[in-house]
């Protein structure tokens, strides 16, 4: 495409409102293409080598809401995602927080401030600055900052959650 890539043009399409939906059919079996396909809004992602019954397959599926993925493609995306998925029973850095602890690392994963997170928890500022050194600690962690990305990666918020 001599002006815009697939993965800009998905993205253009997905954030406009239109009630498209979009297939990527392309050469490039890269996990990193195929990732940025469906963050940009791709509704599925065949390969040019798809046989003519399966890209007409996709095209159908797609076009009557559902997600069309090439075989190949879903092997990768089923481990990457399993990967990341927690073993049921196993430890977790949030294992020793109390249930007020998690309540303020949620909210810092929000980034309210002391005062805020006072507020909406209806404790006191000075309760909240002990909750979170404890919370800190507890986890060995230097800062909010910190403590925001392990909340994210350990399920405590997603993006967008509010």
């Amino acid at each position: 495409m001599p002006t815009l890539d697939g993965i800009e043009a998905t993205r253009r399409i997905a954030a406009s409102g239109s009630p498209a939906r979009v297939l990527v059919l392309t050469t490039f079996d890269l996990d990193e293409y195929v990732f940025a396909a469906l963050r940009a809004g791709a509704s599925g992602f065949l390969l040019k080598d798809a046989l003519p019954v399966d890209l007409l397959s996709g095209i159908r599926v797609v076009a009557s809401g559902d997600a069309a993925v090439a075989p190949a493609v879903t092997r990768r995306l089923i481990s990457a995602f399993a990967a990341h998925l927690p073993v049921p029973g196993a430890p977790t850095p949030l294992d020793g927080l109390t249930a007020r602890e998690r309540d303020v690392l949620m909210e810092l994963a929000r980034a309210r401030s002391n005062a805020e997170i006072a507020a909406r928890l209806h404790i006191s500022e000075a309760t909240v600055k002990v909750h979170v050194s404890r919370v800190l600690a507890k986890l060995g962690l230097r800062d909010r900052a910190q403590a925001v990305v392990l909340a994210y990666e350990n399920g405590v918020i997603r993006a967008g959650a509010d």
